[in-house]
């Protein structure tokens, strides 16, 4: 699966976002933490539609990307700069935390 590339998309949809990681030298650990994230999300619908519902593999993993990407989308900030500035704060927050790979 392409998470990285799946969250660029949804990261230019939001042309101040972007323009403040990138004016920030943010934007590809945050495109790390989304596509981790996305990930995270795709397999745990994967998981929870296989429990509740047997179906093929196949539909079962769209399914699951259709549901992961919402809840993704629904985190991400709309495209104002004071919500921008609240994500960059918040990632920003998460890489001071995170320890180097």
């Amino acid at each position: 699966m392409m998470y990285k590339t799946i969250c660029l998309s949804l990261l230019e949809q939001r042309p101040q976002l972007y323009d403040q990681l990138q004016t920030n030298r943010q934007l590809l650990p945050t495109l790390n933490r989304l596509s981790a994230e996305l990930k995270a999300l795709h397999q745990a619908w994967i998981q929870e539609l296989q429990a509740t519902r047997p179906g093929s593999d196949t539909q079962i993993a769209s399914e699951a990307m259709e549901l992961a990407l919402a809840d993704l989308q629904d985190r991400l900030p709309a495209d104002s700069e004071t919500e921008a500035q609240a994500f960059l704060d918040e990632a920003m927050a998460f890489l001071r935390h995170t320890p180097p790979a």
